[in-house]
């Protein structure tokens, strides 16, 4: 690789950290293609891309970035997941693919300027996924407008039937 395409490569990587919301970097030494293009494939459903990048090329690159912070883990073999939609969702795959396939083993990660260990990105992908948070979040906020409609009309719906039993009773004796 020549000095510009590296400047070139450098300078698209640091757009795409720019971009990015959160940073995965994994060492992948003895994956297969066909497993790579397999992950690759299952992240890109999820918004998120895995690029193999030489390391010199990503310091360079994370410069002026938080991912700057991460130098002491660019060694070895790495591959770095940039998301830009769901972290869950991203994350939930890259780790499930880890525990199937030893030969990715996963540093660390920085989400919104804090690193991440591996340990705090397995309990990031155990959470449920956004649509089944906002579902609950809605649920919530059904609940207590209509157990607040069940509190305010107990009253009235009480004197009815008081109304309606001594009708009852009434009936009877005419």
């Amino acid at each position: 690789m020549d000095r510009r395409t590296k400047e070139q490569v450098a300078a698209e990587l640091h757009e795409k950290l720019k971009e990015s919301k959160m940073a995965i970097f994994a060492n992948f030494s003895g994956l297969s293609v066909h497993k790579m293009t397999e992950l690759r494939n299952a992240l890109r459903k999820s918004d998120a891309e895995l690029k193999v990048v030489k390391n010199t090329l990503l310091r360079i690159a994370s410069q002026e970035t938080p991912y700057g912070q991460m130098e002491e883990h660019f060694k070895g073999p790495l591959a770095v997941t940039l998301n830009r939609g769901d972290i869950v969702l991203s994350t939930k795959v890259l780790v499930d693919f880890a525990k199937k396939n030893a030969e990715i083993e996963i540093k660390g990660g920085m989400l919104e300027g804090k690193f991440l260990t591996r340990e705090q990105l397995g309990q990031l992908a155990e959470l449920p996924s956004r649509e089944v948070l906002l579902g609950k979040l809605l649920s919530i906020l059904v609940a207590v407008p209509t157990s607040l409609v069940n509190v305010l009309s107990a009253v009235p719906r009480s004197f009815v039937q008081v109304l309606d039993a001594y009708r009852a009773k009434k009936e009877p004796e005419n």
